[in-house]
């Protein structure tokens, strides 16, 4: 009996202790996002026999904030609009119990300022620097040496598909020579972050000098319904809505032309939102940055509606009507995506949220990786440096088609967001890549008619005209393989593959 006696005072002696698990976006070093509400949330369960938690506190920069724990031991508290702040400051969690408190936990070198995610397939994957000389960013040895930027930091996902929304924990890297180059793999956890994304990240730092961080969640080779939640479907036409089982095993399959594809379970809809993005909803951020396409582009007539359930997808499940979407679009490769091109090209028109980098002139025709990475990134910041942060930038899009009328067999294309044209072909050739057809349907190459010089041409409207289509019906740009772009506006923005209707 003594022995009971003396167990149970031992017992009612030790402390009850809770265990305290966050969001994925929580960890040392994160950067949180100034300006908005930012939800913290996690679980708070008993352990070792404890006490249940009944709420969670979260103390940071002054602030205060007290929680309900669920049954479940969910808790989730938002924190006020923060400046931003370089500040290396600590978070303080505590699970409590009638006034008690059960268990503490800190997430330390917490900085405030701008918070971006990153996705698509390899074009945005493919990373600042790594072992596959044609799969890198061309600069990316030198990059990832120079870089010393501890205000700016990454997360890299690992790959990662899964039925249900899955949890992940974010390890949160500074953009220095240490964490930027390959074999920082020394936990196991993937380091190779997108050049696209490193690239962005930078230059949004050096312009508005607040901490940055940015999220990379990109696997090659994937389709746009694969990262876009089921909600994003809801009011969508029924031709756009994929139905696919679950789960589908690994095979490959023959085409008729002779090439190979597979099909992975990961192809599935919604598996790669539910592995590599939902466990980061709904914490704040400014938006997202997105290069894919090429795993679409057997149906370029739905992929404009499927940009809009990805795009509307995201915007509900991080609970931000306003949050921001920047595209690429494809650049030229042994085709060059002519209907995929414009339909990206009028999802960015449609949504007052999206813009559009075009990438005409940046292509690669033996690689579908083209290895500048670093343009494309800078004209995906231009439209956040206006859009977002009030840059006096008189222009961030690049020209599109306005109007197109037909007379005394020339055709007049008027554009948008062009002022005068400015024409830089590598070769030194005036040959833009336009052609004309008439009621026949056949193309034939067009010659611009209003050149002041040979390298420019005052307005906004492009004249064309060919000996071999007497009376054109239609025009278009970049319609053939192997061309590229050597059209662009004041701001040396590029214009992208077109055709008219």
């Amino acid at each position: 009996m003594k022995k009971l006696i003396a167990a149970a005072a031992l017992c009612s002696a030790l402390p009850l202790f809770a265990k305290i698990t966050t969001g994925a976006p929580f960890s040392d070093g994160a950067v949180l996002q100034r300006g908005m509400d930012v939800p913290v949330w996690g679980r708070a369960l008993p352990s070792n026999g404890g006490k249940k938690p009944d709420s969670l506190k979260v103390e940071f920069a002054g602030q205060e904030k007290i929680a309900k724990v669920a049954a479940d031991g969910a808790w989730k508290v938002s924190l006020s609009p923060m400046e931003a702040s370089k500040e290396s400051r600590t978070m303080k969690l505590s699970a409590l119990a009638g006034g008690t408190v059960l268990e503490t936990r800190e997430i330390k070198d917490v900085l405030v300022g701008e918070v971006w995610f990153a996705s698509g397939q390899s074009n945005m994957e493919c990373p600042i620097w790594g072992p596959r000389t044609r799969y890198r960013d061309g600069k990316g040895g030198m990059m990832t040496v120079m870089t010393r930027l501890p205000y700016v930091r990454y997360v890299k996902n690992p790959r990662k598909w899964a039925v249900q929304p899955a949890d992940l924990s974010a390890k949160w890297r500074r953009f220095t020579p240490e964490e930027l180059a390959p074999g920082a793999e020394k936990d196991k956890v993937p380091s190779q972050l997108s050049a696209v994304a490193f690239y962005y990240a930078r230059e949004l730092y050096l312009a508005l000098d607040v901490p940055v961080g940015i999220i990379d969640s990109s696997w090659g080779g994937t389709n746009i319904d694969a990262w876009t939640p089921r909600c994003g479907y809801d009011g969508c036409d029924k031709s756009i809505k994929p139905v696919a089982a679950y789960p589908v095993k690994a095979k490959w399959n023959k085409k008729k032309d002779r090439k190979w594809c597979i099909t992975y379970e990961m192809q599935q809809p919604t598996v790669l939102f539910n592995g590599m993005v939902a466990a980061y909803a709904p914490m704040a951020m400014r938006g997202f940055i997105w290069y894919q396409g090429c795993h679409n582009a057997q149906e370029p007539h739905l992929y404009r509606a499927k940009l809009h359930a990805l795009y509307e997808g995201w915007r509900r499940e991080f609970a931000n009507p306003a949050l921001k979407f920047y595209l690429v679009q494809l650049a030229p490769f042994k085709s060059n995506w002519l209907e995929l091109c414009m339909a990206q090209t009028q999802f960015a028109e449609e949504e007052k949220n999206a813009a559009i980098a075009v990438t005409a002139d940046v292509g690669n025709f033996s690689d579908i990786h083209p290895n500048d990475k670093e343009v494309v990134a800078k004209r995906l910041a231009f439209h956040a440096l206006k859009r977002d942060y009030g840059f006096a930038i008189p222009e961030d899009d690049s020209p599109v088609l306005k109007s197109a009328s037909f007379k005394d067999g020339k055709a007049n294309l008027a554009f948008s967001h062009v002022k005068n044209w400015y024409v830089y072909a590598p070769d030194c050739s005036r040959a833009a890549a336009f052609e004309l057809a008439g009621a026949d349907g056949v193309w034939h190459p067009a010659a611009i008619c209003n050149y002041v010089n040979k390298d420019y041409i005052h307005g906004d409207t492009i004249i064309l005209s060919s000996a071999a289509v007497p009376s054109p019906v239609k025009a278009r740009y970049m319609g053939k393989p192997l061309v590229s772009g050597t059209l662009y506006n004041e701001a040396s923005l590029p214009l992208g593959p077109f055709e008219t209707k």
